[in-house]
């Protein structure tokens, strides 16, 4: 109706207005709970159009559009908003229109460009953890919903497989691994360990030997024990004890920490790490071969927690693989004027025009920085996908100058597709606990609150009963179904752009704003309908519409809206919470209005499908969200 009524307005603009009106001056929005009506325009523009008030001006486009539009029923001016409402006939048409479609909501199958997901990008020296698990919910369930939406969706992801801190963890398995009767270190297969905890634990453990270590090498320079330290060094360590004098207590502090770092860097572990990363880069092949083998035990990791997260990728890129790639179109946009070079020899980009610094993209030496990779990386996806349109890059806001800079220099090397690449920007998680540290052993490893959540979920329903005549195995798949559709969306309902605190025994909650809950819903509905299956198939005849019936299938016309709106603005959250919103209108009908008792054949089947519908949209909005919807629960 908004649609018609639009066009309505624009085709008759000289005949009403006396004038012509832009599209954007149509300002439609949903009409107050506290006042008749189905769909609400905004009076003021066109008031100042026709020289007139608000409340005559209202008046006359209500009248124009009621003597041309039979859906129609009747119109009210309030305070310059025009209020429409619709007639019984209309939403009962509604109704049939969203029965007829087994896949209301979703647009045409690749209407819509092409567009490329990147999302959780996840470092092979460590599981992946609880802040990885917001990062990946949002960026496959957005990809969900761009595809409903009508885009054709490429899911990807870059895969931080190079650098120290990769080399840290192959070192300490070197350095550290025990070696079992038959002379084996530690591997997945001969400990049972998934590989990306195993390669994990000798990240931990080399960020502890090296603490070790610097702590030695402190206590040594205390008693003026400098055998092995430069002069230079041992020079500043004593510039710094000077400076400890008279000090308060924060400010001795930052030079003790000055002081540790000092050290760290004196340690033989680093060196270590250092000259194996210089090992990798010239492709020695023991050490190519250690990190292929240890990346390979963490991508086999990876895929088991992606597969009971329920995710998958299109594409995978490797840092190894990308992260020279943006070094020769730097050495182009040299010559061309985009970048220029300093006395150094280190090459920059000015963008104070805009608001920004000065970023410097390739060093005095030649090799790349990250935004050089991420450049190269970005132009290569466009050369491996010609007709993708835009790219989202989902990762967190401590990015976000990162991807104001990354964008705007594309732009200025003349890539159009610039303008169409958006940065999913979301806000950090916390725990009850605190913060995480990876190099501690502190994070909330993913597997673990996976797990968690499903044994809590496991508990609350063999506590609510309802389980007889289930087989064990529909029981477990059960518990993870509710497990995991708590998890997610109870990490998905809060606008991304928001740090939020998760809370895992509230995520599997029956009642409240849970996955759980809306998951009830629709099994409740399943069930209501299996206790009328008798057989004769359920036919949707007219009937006398109840104010609950209505207002239940207008929240469910606006489904596709929804997801046109959470795909334009990048945010799962708004269709999560209209799937809370309907299940609580639903609530509310069934509560109300009698179903399985109505005498009436016609109004009962008409209820039925009603409530039919009701559970194909959430089951559709759920599959979006990645959650699964169970029949029964």
């Amino acid at each position: 109706m908004e649609q018609k009524i639009k066009e309505l307005l624009l085709q008759h603009t000289k005949e009403l207005f006396n004038s012509d009106i832009s599209d954007a001056s149509i300002q439609f929005q949903s009409t107050r709970k506290d006042v008749k009506g189905d769909l609400t325009l905004v009076v003021f523009p066109f008031a100042k159009v026709l020289q007139t008030s608000p409340q005559l001006a209202g008046e006359k486009i209500g009248a124009f559009v009621a003597d041309r539009c039979e859906e129609l029923e009747s119109f009210e001016v309030i305070n310059g908003f025009l209020n429409f409402t619709f007639s019984p006939a209309y939403w009962f048409n509604m109704l049939h229109s969203i029965n007829e479609n087994e896949t209301f909501g979703r647009a045409v199958e690749h209407s819509k460009p092409m567009i490329m997901v990147e999302y959780s990008s996840p470092n092979t020296n460590k599981p992946l953890h609880l802040g990885h698990l917001r990062n990946i919910f949002l960026g496959f369930s957005l990809s969900e919903i761009l595809k409903a939406a009508g885009h054709e969706v490429i899911k990807t992801q870059v895969i931080n497989d190079r650098g120290i801190h990769i080399c840290k963890s192959m070192l300490a398995w070197e350095k550290f691994s025990p070696i079992n009767s038959k002379g084996e270190r530690e591997t997945p297969s001969n400990t049972g360990l998934k590989g990306d905890k195993l390669v994990g634990k000798y990240y931990v453990e080399f960020d502890k030997q090296f603490n070790a270590e610097a702590k030695q090498i402190i206590a040594q320079w205390e008693t003026d024990d400098f055998d092995g330290t430069s002069t230079a060094v041992v020079d500043l360590y004593k510039k710094f004890q000077v400076a400890l004098l008279g000090k308060d207590e924060k400010a001795q502090q930052a030079i003790h920490d000055k002081i540790k770092d000092l050290s760290k860097n004196e340690t033989t572990l680093l060196r270590e790490a250092k000259d194996m990363l210089v090992k990798w880069e010239a492709r020695d092949p023991q050490t190519y071969l250690l990190w292929t083998t240890m990346n390979n035990w963490v991508y086999a990791g990876f895929d088991l927690t992606y597969q009971t997260m329920g995710v998958d990728f299109d594409k995978l890129y490797y840092e190894s693989e990308t992260y020279l790639l943006g070094k020769d179109i730097i050495v182009e946009g040299l010559r061309s004027g985009v970048f220029f070079k300093k006395e150094d020899g280190s090459v920059w980009i000015d963008l104070t025009a805009e608001g920004l610094d000065e970023k410097i993209v390739l060093r005095s030496d030649g090799t790349a920085v990250y935004i050089t990779q991420d450049i190269g990386t970005a132009i290569d996806r466009f050369s491996d996908y010609p007709s993708l349109s835009g790219m989202v890059y989902t990762v967190g806001n401590e990015q976000d100058y990162h991807f104001k800079v990354l964008f705007l220099i594309l732009e200025k090397l003349g890539y159009a597709w610039a303008k169409n690449c958006f940065h999913l920007s979301y806000g950090m998680v916390d725990l009850p606990s605190g913060k995480m540290k990876s190099r501690e052993g502190t994070v909330v490893d993913a597997d673990d609150l996976m797990q968690e959540v499903v044994d809590k979920a496991t508990e609350i329903t063999k506590e609510r009963g309802h389980l007889d005549g289930m087989s064990e195995q529909f029981r477990n798949r059960l518990y993870q179904q509710i497990g995991l559709g708590g998890l997610k969306y109870y990490l998905l309902k809060v606008d991304p752009k928001k740090r939020m605190l998760f809370n895992p025994e509230e995520s599997v909650d029956l009642s409240g704003n849970t996955g759980p809950f809306l998951q009830y819903a629709h099994a409740r509905i399943c069930s209501l309908l299996k206790k009328e299956d008798s057989g004769a198939e359920l036919v949707l005849v007219p009937f006398t519409l109840q104010h609950e019936e209505k207002e239940l299938i207008k929240c469910l016309s606006s489904y596709p809206s929804i997801i046109s709106e959470a795909a334009s603005n990048y945010s799962p959250a708004l269709l999560a919470n209209y799937l809370y919103e309907l299940v609580k209108q639903y609530g509310h009908f069934y509560q109300t209005i009698p179903i399985l008792i109505e005498p009436n054949r016609d109004v009962k089947s008409g209820r039925l499908l009603l409530s039919y519908n009701v559970a194909k949209v959430i089951k559709s909005g759920l599959s979006l969200l990645g959650i699964e919807a169970p029949e029964k629960m």
